[in-house]
């Protein structure tokens, strides 16, 4: 596994990248989706989760629930062990085991593609296993003080230590400009995490957007069943839509989507979030002009900032900015050079 060095605990860690590809496109990857792969529930923790929520909702009234896709592990469909992101060890030997059981890591599997010569235009390269969770239960496990004790036990009553824990699959986007430019947004007080801090654009994909008429209450996977390629494509085009919504940009501005890799932000018990990145045929002038002219959710940055692409490659922790990223923003950075990099 590839982590940040830093004085503090490990921020953001990368789980997969998809280098040896240069990235992928959304004709690449499929999911599977089951309710096998929800977080565990225990009735005295659903109970705990219920208790938070009802404070939080006191002292928030604002937020609600959501329905979220919940990563429970990653199948990489490949070839040879030279070009397995992340599973290579002492001496070259294939340790997929040991990273499915690392302490505070969504699972990562590995298995042989069936095709023998190399990637072809339509050949799925990866495979997202996807239960249902909520913000209520992210809140109350992930963003938890009692996160790392949800952990302990997921791991020793269960062997896995995110079990017990909502892991909703969030989307980012390192979007670059017509004239070579990175996109970066200064995170206002009024958001829930990482306040003051640099960020990409990014959220999470929505089930809602697949079930017509459902409440969030209601929608469950059976009513997902069959909508597999649908879910696919709600993941690519929600990290357009989230940067629509807070640079507001057109989307008739933005190329196709090419996913880098899943990071993990261990501020919040190892949440992934799939980073992609994005091409905008704006210059940074642009763009600019347009994110201050205010889109729909303007209120969840104060500024916008612009890195060359060539420093974004050269920014790691020992850069001066590094420390004015928010860890979504590093886990990004990170899969963003690994991929160009390789």
């Amino acid at each position: 596994m590839e982590f940040v060095n830093s004085r503090k605990e490990h921020e953001v860690s990368v789980m997969l990248h998809c280098a040896p590809w240069r990235g992928l496109r959304e004709q690449h990857v499929q999911v599977e989706l089951s309710a096998r792969f929800n977080r565990h529930s225990i009735s005295h923790i659903d109970q705990q989760i219920e208790t938070q929520w009802s404070q939080r909702i006191a002292e928030e009234p604002w937020i609600f629930n959501g329905a979220k896709f919940r990563l429970h592990s990653a199948i990489i469909i490949d070839q040879t062990p030279e070009t397995l992101p992340n599973c290579v060890c002492d001496g070259g030997e294939l340790q997929s085991e040991r990273i499915s059981q690392e302490p505070g890591f969504t699972h990562l599997k590995v298995e042989p593609s069936k095709q023998k010569d190399g990637c072809q235009k339509d050949e799925i390269r990866l495979c997202l296993q996807l239960g249902l969770t909520c913000y209520k239960d992210y809140l109350g496990t992930n963003w938890s003080r009692d996160a790392k004790v949800l952990q302990r036990r997921g791991q020793d009553e269960f062997g896995d230590p995110q079990v017990l824990l909502a892991q909703p699959l969030g989307v980012g986007a390192v979007m670059t400009t017509a004239d070579h430019q990175v996109v970066l947004l200064r995170r206002s007080q009024r958001v829930a995490e990482a306040t003051g801090l640099l960020d990409i654009p990014g959220g999470h994909p929505e089930p809602k957007t697949l079930c017509e008429g459902a409440s969030e209450a209601c929608i469950s996977i059976d009513l997902l069943r069959g909508k597999e390629k649908a879910v696919v494509a709600e993941i690519f085009m929600s990290v357009c839509a989230e940067i629509r919504d807070e640079v507001n940009v057109p989307l008739s501005s933005l190329g196709e989507p090419v996913l880098l890799g899943i990071a993990l932000n261990h501020t919040s018990a190892g949440r992934p979030s799939a980073e992609f990145c994005v091409r905008c045929s704006l210059t940074a002038k642009e763009v600019q002009e347009f994110y201050w002219r205010g889109g729909p959710e303007a209120h969840e940055s104060t500024d916008i900032m612009f890195l060359t692409e060539k420093d974004l490659l050269c920014l790691d922790e020992s850069a001066p900015l590094w420390s004015e990223l928010c860890p979504s923003a590093k886990g990004a950075v990170m899969l963003y050079r690994k991929v160009m990099d390789f």
